[in-house]
């Protein structure tokens, strides 16, 4: 048993590296890059200690060069899905049991091997599948899943030490159980950060967890598990399937253990999941604990007090960086018509700057979207807005997927504010602007508020302060994250907890103390230290 009231490292934000010319890790994540490129790996579902291949199997390919396969990936069957509760709550007696703080220093250790030896793998794993360039993998894939692990044990230790008050005679004292089953953890493409947090923050807690990750993701999701298992993440906590996601869904989600789901996806998916908890919840142990981060569409409003050159720097970061396939990437803007002309003559000339191609070349800015599916459906808005009368395409709108998926960063233009592209959620580098009136900033406030059904980020520039408060006040429901003179991305861990409400999700803030809460039960404790021995109270006396 434990003998002592220990105190976890204080968390820190992990640096985020330069990779200038020169320096030491880029040489590293090239040579990490160059190597991982020319093999192929296979990658198998991680149930307990087993290693599990199907022999049906899928290509993993690079979206900036599709025809290049660096791996294959096992399918599990229904069997296999059963086989994983199980596990998972095999496993469960003795990870529920564990001191908090052998669990906290497994996860602590995970960080420590990505900021070190792991950097440049899973750096360059994150280049390869999802196509990130440098800068994304590395404030990804390394900074933010190391914050994620070190700040989550610190949140923890907060979590156990919030107790009840006391009296002399009675000790009051709450335990944060881990929930009574097992959570059910669906992680999407963009962010192999999130792809580790979902798993790992409730097993923190004392869960087990049956992980999928998405198809176009396990590449990187790999390198994840393979860190966990080195830092000493006992068989069976986490459990690693892939396949059809229909099927699994379905074997997980009818188990009367499914005691939580930690999703990051499409709103239309996670809609989906809540529908058939809700026709299965009165054959649960337990209510299910739902948490979910869906879509956007996120939105810069710029006043015409505003900057000129920090809205287009900032709206080309947030509209563009990563191909805008972040669920708080910009999509929508509204210009004042003061400084449209301004605004569209620098925005012009920053973007025929931009250079696309493999992250591979560290002077593209953009690469490739996700998928053949990702290109086709957003390349369909494109041509749609090229042929519409109330819109324009003034940037981009080129477009070529002879070897990789690519799309030039595009910039609509229309007349329209509840034209298509400004409701509807893209996740790629579209941008639609519309240039409202400088008299209707508070109607177009309004506006912005009631376009979308989402409410994930949302910026405001201007450097009137009145403004800024009007702003503030009339989009508070419009964004979970919002942002005065900043980009709508780029949420640092222990510093802006991140989720959205509406369509957006839960709201329960990924990278704080709200989220770890959600992933225990707790159970309060009264013990009496001199007990009654008379049934009589002193009213009942003459």
């Amino acid at each position: 048993m434990p003998k002592g009231f220990f105190h976890v490292p204080k968390a820190v934000n992990e640096p985020v590296k330069s990779y200038a010319p020169n320096s030491p890790e880029k040489a590293a994540v090239l040579a990490a890059y160059q190597k991982m490129w020319n093999e192929t790996i296979d990658v198998p579902n991680y149930i307990g200690e087993e290693e599990i291949r199907t022999g049906n199997t899928k290509n993993m390919t690079a979206p900036h060069d599709h025809q290049h396969v660096v791996g294959k990936y096992h399918l599990a069957e229904k069997v296999h899905i059963e086989k994983a509760i199980a596990t998972a709550l095999k496993a469960r007696e003795k990870w529920a049991a564990m001191a908090w703080e052998q669990r906290a220093a497994i996860f602590l250790k995970a960080a420590e091997l990505i900021a070190g030896p792991y950097r440049a793998k899973i750096n360059a794993a994150t280049m390869i599948a999802q196509s990130k360039t440098i800068f994304q993998a590395e404030i990804d894939a390394s900074c933010e899943l190391i914050d994620f692990l070190r700040y989550n044990v610190q949140f923890m230790t907060q979590i156990y030490n919030d107790q009840p008050n006391s009296v002399s005679d009675v000790w009051n004292r709450v335990e944060y159980r881990p929930l009574e089953g097992f959570v059910y953890a669906i992680t999407p493409f963009n962010f192999t950060a999130i792809a580790g947090n979902l798993p790992s923050s409730a097993a923190l807690m004392g869960n087990v967890v049956v992980w999928k990750p998405a198809a176009t993701q396990v590449y990187s999701a790999n390198v994840v598990m393979q860190i966990f298992k080195e830092a000493g993440l006992p068989d069976g906590v986490i459990n690693m399937v892939m396949g059809d996601s229909s099927m699994i869904s379905e074997v997980l989600l009818n188990s009367p253990h499914l005691a939580g789901v930690h999703f990051t996806g499409s709103t239309e998916v996670f809609n989906d999941i809540w529908a058939k908890i809700g026709s299965n919840i009165s054959q649960y142990k337990s209510y299910p604990k739902i948490v979910g981060e869906t879509g956007g569409k996120d939105f810069i409003i710029a006043h015409p007090s505003a900057n000129v050159k920090q809205v287009v720097a900032n709206t080309i970061r947030g509209a563009f960086e990563f191909q805008g396939q972040k669920c708080s990437a910009a999509s929508r803007v509204y210009f004042p018509k003061s400084l449209w002309p301004a605004i569209k003559e620098e925005m012009g000339k920053e973007l025929a700057t931009i250079k696309m191609g493999s992250p591979e070349d560290f002077s593209n800015f953009v690469t490739a979207v996700i998928s053949e599916a990702s290109f086709n459906k957003l390349t369909k808005y494109i041509d749609q807005a090229k042929q519409d009368a109330d819109t324009e395409v003034i940037f981009g709108g080129n477009y070529d997927k002879s070897k990789g998926y690519f799309i030039e960063p595009t910039v609509i233009l229309t007349s329209n504010p509840k034209y298509t592209t400004m409701e509807t959620e893209l996740f790629g580098p579209v941008l639609t602007i519309y240039v409202y009136e400088d008299s209707k900033w508070s109607e177009t406030l309004k506006l912005v508020d009631e376009t979308s059904n989402y409410a994930l980020t949302g910026a405001v520039f201007s450097n009137d302060r009145y403004a800024i408060e009007e702003a503030a006040s009339a989009l508070q429901n419009s964004a979970g994250n919002f942002y005065i003179n900043d980009k709508p991305t780029g949420a640092v861990v222990g510093m802006q907890p991140f989720g959205g409400a509406r369509a957006s999700g839960t709201n329960d803030k990924a990278g704080s103390m709200q989220n770890l809460l959600r992933w225990v039960s707790p159970r309060t404790i009264k013990e009496t230290f001199v007990t009654p021995v008379d049934y009589r109270y002193p009213f009942l006396g003459e």
